[in-house]
C-alpha cells in the first residue's frame, strides 16, 4: 500500500508518565555501563537524566536495583519508571525540532517514514539535534516516553528508505513481536562491487569487531544474522541486488556483503577504496519495501519507496559506462 492511511477509531491514551517503560538490553551493549546502555535503549532521554533515574531507584534490571556504573551483559529486562517530578524542569528530555520529514503513512498507531540519506536516526554524542528522533518528537511529543522514541528498527545515517515508528506502547509491543517472529518484510536495493553470479543466503553470526569497537564483523559466537539476496542486474564493475532480512543486526547487510567479498559501493566503513565511476558519497543501499501487520486492525500493509535521485544518478552513470 502506498500513500497515507488513517485508521478509524478513537486515539488511545498514552500517559507514559504513570506507566513504567520496559525494554530488553541488546547484546551489542555487553560490557557497557548501565547508564550508557539505557541511553541507547531510550534515546529520547539524555544520559544525565537517565543517571538521575538510576540514582533515584527508577530503574530495575531483572527486577533489582542497579548502579550507574554497573556493566550489563545483554539480554536483561530493564524497567524505567518516569514520574512527573522526574521530568519537571529537568531540561534533559529530548527537544522536538521542525525538520523536513517524508511521512508516507500515519494513523493512531503507526508512522512510516521515508528517511533521506545523511539523516542520523538516534541522537547520540555529538548529534543531540537534527536527528530523525528530534523530528518525530516535534510531530508526536508522546513518542519521547516510548522506548527508542517508538522506533523498532533502524537505518544507518548513509542508508535511505522506509522505517516504521510505533506511536503507542501497544503498537510498539506488537511490532517488536513481529520483528522477533521475522514477520516484518524489509527489502533493500543495493549496488555491490564485482560480479555476483547468482542469488543466495548468508547465515553468519555478527558481533563487535574484535579490534575496532565501532565496526561490526562476522565473528564466532556473534548473534544470528540471516541475509537473503538475488541478482537484479549487472552494471560496470558492480551488481545490483535485491536484499531482504530475517534478522536485524547492526550494519547487517553491509557486513554480510563485505564478508562474501562484494562490499556495498560507497560504503565508507566496509567498502574499501572508491575509484572511478564507482565512487559514491555514501553506501549505495536503499530500504525500498516494507510490509507488516497493522497492530490494531490486523491488516497486512505494504509500502514502497522510489530510488532517491543520487542512487538513480549512480545507476545511470554506470549504465553509460557499461556502454
Amino acid at each position: 500500500m502506498n500513500g497515507e492511511r488513517t485508521t478509524a477509531g478513537k486515539r488511545p491514551l498514552n500517559d507514559a508518565l504513570s506507566v513504567p517503560l520496559s525494554a530488553v538490553i541488546d547484546e551489542e551493549y555487553a560490557g557497557v555501563r548501565l547508564d550508557k546502555a539505557l541511553a541507547g535503549l531510550f534515546p529520547a532521554f539524555s544520559r544525565t537524566f537517565l543517571q538521575g533515574c538510576i540514582k533515584r531507584g527508577r530503574v530495575l534490571v531483572n527486577g533489582a536495583a542497579a548502579g550507574v556504573r554497573d556493566p550489563v551483559a545483554g539480554g536483561e529486562r530493564v524497567i524505567l519508571e518516569i514520574a512527573g517530578d522526574d521530568l519537571a524542569g529537568s531540561g534533559d528530555a529530548l527537544a522536538g525540532e521542525d525538520l523536513p520529514l517524508a511521512v508516507v503513512h500515519k494513523d493512531d498507531a503507526l508512522l512510516v517514514i521515508d528517511k533521506p540519506a545523511g539523516m542520523v536516526v538516534h541522537p547520540g554524542a555529538g548529534n543531540r539535534s537534527g536527528t530523525l528522533v528530534n523530528a518525530l518528537v516535534f510531530r508526536c511529543p508522546e513518542l519521547k516516553f516510548l522506548p527508542r522514541a517508538g522506533l523498532v528498527h533502524r537505518l544507518d545515517k548513509g542508508t535511505s528508505g522506509l522505517l516504521v515508528v510505533a506511536k503507542t506502547r501497544e503498537a510498539h509491543k506488537s511490532l517488536v513481536e513481529q520483528m522477533q517472529a521475522r514477520e516484518v518484510r524489509r527489502e533493500y536495493l543495493c549496488l555491490v562491487h564485482g560480479e555476483v553470479i547468482s542469488g543466495g543466503c548468508i547465515n553468519e553470526p555478527i558481533g563487535r569487531h574484535p579490534r575496532d569497537r565501532k565496526r561490526m564483523a562476522v565473528v564466532p559466537g556473534g548473534r544470528e544474522a540471516v541475509t537473503h539476496y538475488r541478482v537484479l542486474g549487472r552494471l560496470a564493475g558492480c551488481t545490483v541486488l535485491n536484499v531482504w532480512l530475517e534478522t536485524g543486526r547492526t550494519h547487517q547487510i553491509r557486513v554480510h556483503m563485505a564478508h562474501i567479498r562484494h562490499p556495498i559501493v560507497g560504503d565508507p566503513m566496509y567498502g574499501g577504496r572508491q575509484r572511478g565511476a564507482l565512487e559514491f558519497a555514501r553506501q549505495a543501499l536503499h530500504a525500498q519495501r516494507l510490509a507488516l501487520t497493522h497492530p490494531v486492525t490486523g491488516e497486512v500493509l505494504e509500502w514502497r519507496s522510489d530510488l532517491p535521485s543520487d542512487l538513480g544518478d549512480l545507476i545511470d552513470r554506470l549504465r553509460n559506462a557499461a556502454k
